[in-house]
């Protein structure tokens, strides 16, 4: 029964009917509670309705129930970025890559969250703009407001804004609460449109945590001091080989400082006759025939450090030493893409032994240019062209996912070429996977401004997913390139009626609060709400009508008030 609510599910999901996928995966989740694909499938479909305060409980459960897929945490980074939390999304991809260092999606969305979190232009990391509006004096206005004082008896609610006022950051998972609504309205002193205080169902909540009694623990008596104990002969021979051993390392290590690799591979290879019990003496003459070009030595001795490292059991960090620097030679060996492929399998197995960012670094490296080299021995524009030609018959036929995989082909073969991704992003709209249609549509337009497909490729995405004034930007800009394309006049007329339905106030309550809670997750919109200048403004437009009219000169004081109307934060009536 599960598996036939998950094929439905996923049917839906194709079709890009969101909701009913997200129904079909709950369904399933009811009939098989312990199965993580459908938490995951379940996060994927919340995710593509812009609804990532509630994919990020699915990713989340999904990652419990299997801490070791990595998929679970491409959904967890997901959430996360949709929820504008870049640096949990960082932290989500890292934990992926952790456990499967070669799925791309992970790579890709860990670079995206990064560069996310380098342009976000908050104070600090972490930091919400809506922090000021959380501190010591919310409980006393809250409980001033006849219209939240009675939400301060409900132990939810105030369980509630303990945690936001705890980490602002926590008001996205939030905002479909009314309630929560109503108190941000009192605490920026703005008026949303939310039920009255009556309508909201109260809910009881759980007591305070009981204290635990500290329990005193008995002093601990003083240890008698051991006897002196005589050392055996042996032992003393040992220790007598030891410091000869070291002693050959320090004459080795500074032979090496002054290039004198002869002189180095000398010392440590007296080093190793004394004392075969410590594999730093292996790794660092491996390093020295790493430094002279004699890569297969260097390698040899890496191999039988870390098999001696193994039968004594040594520190984890020294084996990751050696895998590194084997994998360092196998580099410097390789010629074609394919040489790479030892190196990289090399460096994965150090960084299982050790994470350490220089080994990490040099897998990244040693990726990057088997990429590259596979890229330059790959390259054919007109086998290219055949792939596209082949895509574009099965998006006739309407074989979306065939023609995905011809011009997933016909990029590889030519990465230069914006058709490709043109095409291949109208493929990934028509299946409802948005987040990778937009990524198509962007790079079609980074490789080609002038080529209008790429912003009508855009704007319908953002269309899609109600952002009508990126939409409507997206239009515009390639109007700019090809002001003749009635596909992109059309797509600027369906914007502008959009944007006239939200001014004339004729949204219905749904779409009202669909649009207010995708607004309050926009940063945009967020530094609006939280600017001193446009708080006084919103004052004034309800308050004061003299000064209102004033404001309305300024133009723009009005972009920002059209921005707060198209989504839904302020009504005109």
């Amino acid at each position: 029964m599960a598996d036939e609510a998950k094929a439905k599910g996923n049917a839906a999901f194709s079709a890009g009917n969101f909701e009913d996928a997200m129904r079909h995966f709950t369904d399933a989740i009811n009939l098989a509670p312990t199965n993580h694909v459908l938490y995951s499938n379940r996060s994927a479909a919340f995710a593509s309705l812009n609804n990532f305060s509630e994919a990020l409980p699915d990713a989340k459960k999904t990652v419990e129930l299997k801490p070791d897929w990595g998929k679970g945490y491409s959904r967890l980074g997901a959430a996360y970025m949709g929820l504008h939390n870049y640096a949990d999304a960082v932290s989500a991809y890292k934990k992926g890559l952790d456990i499967d260092p070669n799925n791309e999606a992970l790579k890709s969305g860990l670079a995206d969250a990064e560069a996310a979190l380098a342009r976000s232009s908050r104070p600090r990391p972490g930091a919400s703009p809506f922090g000021d509006a959380f501190g010591q004096d919310m409980w006393v206005k809250l409980s001033s407001d006849p219209s939240t004082r009675e939400f301060l008896k409900q132990p939810d609610f105030a369980k509630m804004m303990q945690d936001i006022q705890k980490n602002p950051n926590n008001l996205n998972l939030y905002l479909k609460d009314q309630r929560v609504m109503q108190a941000l309205g009192v605490l920026l002193n703005l008026k949303f449109q939310t039920k009255d205080p009556e309508e909201v169902a109260e809910t009881s909540g759980g007591g305070s945590p009981e204290r635990k009694e500290e329990v005193k623990r008995p002093e601990k008596e003083p240890e008698p001091e051991p006897e002196p104990m005589e050392i055996p002969d042996e032992e003393k021979e040992k220790k007598e080989r030891k410091a000869l051993a070291q002693k050959e390392k320090e004459a080795g290590n500074a032979a090496y400082k002054n290039k004198d690799f002869e002189t180095a591979i000398q010392h440590y290879s007296k080093a190793i006759e004394h004392d075969d019990e410590d594999i730093s003496f292996l790794t660092n003459r491996a390093a020295v025939y790493l430094e002279m070009g004699k890569y297969e030595d260097c390698i040899k001795d890496c191999e039988k450090a870390v098999e001696r490292g193994r039968e004594l059991r040594s520190d984890y960090k020294m084996i990751a030493r050696a895998l590194t620097r084997k994998g360092s030679a196998l580099v410097k060996m390789a010629k074609c893409s394919k040489d790479y492929e030892p190196a990289i399998e090399t460096f994965q197995k150090a960084l299982t032994e050790h994470r350490n960012p220089d080994t990490l670094k040099k897998l990244n490296d040693a990726e990057k240019a088997k990429k590259d080299l596979e890229q330059q021995e790959y390259f054919d524009p007109q086998i290219a062209d055949e792939e596209r030609d082949k895509g574009n018959q099965y998006f006739k036929e309407q074989k979306y996912p065939e023609a995905i995989k011809h011009y997933t082909e016909s990029i590889k073969r030519n990465p230069k070429d914006p058709k490709a991704y043109s095409n291949r992003a109208a493929c990934y709209t028509k299946l409802g996977a948005m987040p990778e249609g937009l990524k198509d549509a962007e790079k079609c337009i980074e490789l080609d401004p002038t080529f209008s497909k790429g912003y009508t490729r855009k704007g319908a995405i953002h269309f899609f997913l109600k952002e009508y004034e990126k939409a409507l930007e997206a239009y515009q800009e390639g109007l700019k390139h090809d002001p003749q394309n009635q596909e992109l006049k059309d797509g600027i007329r369906r914007c502008v009626e959009q944007e006239n339905k939200a001014n004339r106030g004729d949204l219905s309550p749904e779409e009202l609060k669909e649009r207010q809670a995708k607004g309050m997750q926009d940063p945009e919109i967020q530094n609006i709400l939280t600017d001193p200048v446009m708080r006084q403004v919103l004052s004034d437009f309800q308050e004061n009508p003299n000064d209102a009219q004033k404001h309305m000169k300024n133009p723009l004081v009005m972009n920002k008030i059209q921005k707060l109307i198209n989504a839904g934060i302020v009504q005109v009536r």
